[in-house]
Formats: C-alpha cells, structure tokens, sequence
C-alpha cells in the first residue's frame, strides 16, 4: 500500500507575494527558496495574467457601456431642448432664444442648447454681457443687500435689523428699520436666537445676606457708582466651567472676570479683585448679587470691607434684581458657545475671553447705550 504526499494548500496572500519574489530573484531561485515547483510559479503567475485578462476586457466593457449611457443622455437632452424650445426655431430674432438658453442653463450644457437652437456660444456670451442694464433701483436693492450681508457677518452673525442699522448709519448709510429687516429677510439672514438656561449659586445658606441697595434701580450717572455680579456656568467637552463678571452698570462693560472648573468663593473673589484693579481701586461702589453663597463668605466681604465698598444683594429668589448680569449671560451664551461644537476646558476660556475683552467690551453695540459698545460709551461721554 503506498502512502500519497499530502498537499500543501497556499493562500491567496502567500501565492502574490511569493510571485513577487519570483520577479525579483528568478522562478528557479525562488522555487527553491521556498520549497515549491517552479511548475506551481508558472500556474499561479499563468493564472494571474488570464484574471488580470478578465478584468481589463471588463473594465473595457464598461467604459464602452458608460460611453453609450453618456450618448443617450446627450440624444435625450437635445429630444428635451427640441421639445421645450422648438417654437424658437420659427423666429428670426435670436434674443428670445438667447433669453431661454440663460433660463435653461441649470437643467441644460451652454453647448447643448446652443447646438439645438442653432446660435453661437460666442454669440450668446456676447448677448449675456451687453443685456439690458440693469434697474436703478435694483441696483441700490443689491448694494444695500451687500452692505447688510458684510454687517452681519462682521457681528458673528449675532445683530439684528436695529444693530445693523445702526452699524450702517456710522458710514453714512442711513436707511429705515423696516428697509434693513426687509434686507436681512430677502437673504435669510437670521440672528442667533435664545435658548433658556438655569440659575447656578446656592442661596440656602446661613451666612450674612447684605440689603438690597440696588433696588433694580439700574441707571448711574458716572462709572464705578454701581456694580453688578453674577457666576454662570458654561458646559464643556471635560465637564463644567464656571465664570464670574463684574459689570459696571454706567457702560454696561465688564471690568471684572475668572473663570474656574469650580464655582468657589476664590472664583467671585478673583472677579472682583480684577475690577478694583482696572478701576483703580474706587470707594463706595454699590457691589451688587445674589445671595449665593460665594458672596456672602467671609473672603468676599473682606475685600468688600478693606475697599471700602457696598454689598447689595437680590431679594431671595428675584432673578430681575439682577437682569443687567442676566442679560450679559443671555448674550454669551447665545452669540458665542449655543452655536458652536461642543469645547474642551481651554476653548471655552479663549472663546469667552474673545467674546468680553473684544466682541462685547468693544465692538457689540448696546441698546441702553445709544446702540454704542460699552467702551466707546466711555470714551464718549467721560472727558
């Protein structure tokens, strides 16, 4: 009884690369190398060359198929043309014919429709070029749509029709409220709208509350008369980060502000401090809040009292006690971060430090200033 050698079954992966060492070294060489008949290279590379074979008559097949299609296509589109603009053909003037090739252009090729409307593409183009003018008052329609357009996109995309009229009175452009609205609603231009949000500090607490000096009494005569702070807190890709302002209700600018990945006494302390600073250490400024517990802790007082300043604080539970703080957030929230991808820690702080220090301080205009940004508000009407 004789025993048959057992055949070794190679994988597809082995078979290429060992037929790319054939190619390298020689077929002998590599049969020996590894262990093969040189009859096996020569089947497998034979095998190889009739799929490649295969392969290329199919792709021939399919660009000659694809030509076809394409030709078909074409034929259809011109039966199309025929069909809709045949009436054409019978005029001698070749404006109306100019006229439907430029209504035509999105469903149809410049060469098709010229083709089958027998006039010339250089003809056509001329024609499109020299046209009637357009109308005077569409002119100033468009000018007027361009200049909206560039206002609105140089507010992030935050200013509606009132701003933006403003905006454009400054360069001499002045124009009704209802001319702008008619404007940004002609482009869809839409300012970034509202969603709602909820209170962060903790007013259950033991601690001394100040009395409420402020009395939503939000008008001041000359800066650093009245304060007003608050903590929000902006959600993060790594959890919450929490900001504290100070604003002084004159301007309506924010002179004072700290972020932190906790909302700690230090937190409205370090806001404050920032405040006094810039400021210049004024005396008897109404500090205004709320009741949280940051600001009525013992470190927070104490800078309170060392300065020489007035603690006021809302009555429980009344958010309008301090609605000019409300409102700032309202407005960061909304222009910068409700929009916007989902930040890491880091992100967020260079994007709320861009949004004070540049787009609100400086540039965003306030309706309770003269539609002025906080900071020209100043140097307006401080000699």
């Amino acid at each position: 009884m004789t025993n048959k050698k057992k055949r070794t079954m190679h994988t597809p992966e082995f078979k290429a690369e060992a037929l790319k060492l054939a190619e390298t070294v020689g077929v002998t060489t590599a049969a020996k190398q590894l262990s093969l008949h040189e009859s096996q290279l020569y089947n497998w590379r034979k095998a190889v060359r009739q799929t490649s074979s295969v392969s290329d008559r199919e792709k021939e097949l399919a660009a000659e198929n694809a030509k076809l299609k394409r030709l078909l296509a074409e034929q259809a589109e011109e039966l199309d043309i025929v069909k809709k603009g045949r009436h054409l053909l019978r005029q001698e003037s070749k404006v109306e014919r100019y006229e439907f090739i430029l209504e035509h252009l999105l469903y149809f090729s410049v060469t098709r429709l010229t083709a089958v409307l027998q006039v010339s593409r250089s003809g056509f183009y001329y024609w499109l070029k020299h046209r009637h003018n357009t109308p005077p008052r569409m002119v100033v329609q468009q000018e007027l749509d361009s200049k909206v357009h560039d206002a609105f996109n140089e507010s992030k995309e935050r200013d509606g029709s009132r701003r933006i009229q403003k905006e454009l009175a400054e360069n001499g452009d002045t124009h009704n409220i209802k001319t702008i609205a008619a404007s940004m609603k002609r482009q869809n231009l839409v300012p970034k709208a509202a969603r709602k949000f909820k209170s962060t500090t903790d007013s259950k607490h033991t601690m001394p509350v100040a009395p409420n000096l402020l009395a939503q009494d939000f008008s001041a005569d000359a800066p650093n008369q009245k304060w007003a702070g608050d903590i929000t807190y902006l959600a993060t890709s790594e959890g919450w980060l929490y900001l504290a302002v100070i604003i002084d209700l004159y301007s309506r600018q924010v002179i004072g502000w700290s972020m932190d990945t906790r909302m700690t006494a230090s937190l409205v302390c370090d806001a404050l401090s920032m405040a006094l600073f810039r400021r210049g250490f004024p005396e008897n400024v109404i500090v205004h809040s709320d009741r949280g517990s940051q600001y009525c802790s013992q470190d927070y007082r104490d800078i309170i009292t060392s300065c020489q300043l007035r603690q006021s604080m809302s009555r429980k539970g009344n958010c309008w006690d301090n609605a000019c703080v409300e409102s700032f957030f309202h407005s960061l929230k909304v222009e910068a971060i409700q929009y916007e991808p989902i930040m890491t820690r880091d992100v967020m702080r260079r994007t709320v430090f861009e949004y004070i220090e540049v787009d609100y301080n400086r540039t965003r205009r306030h309706s309770a200033l003269g539609y002025l940004s906080p900071a020209n508000f100043e140097l307006k009407h401080i000699a």
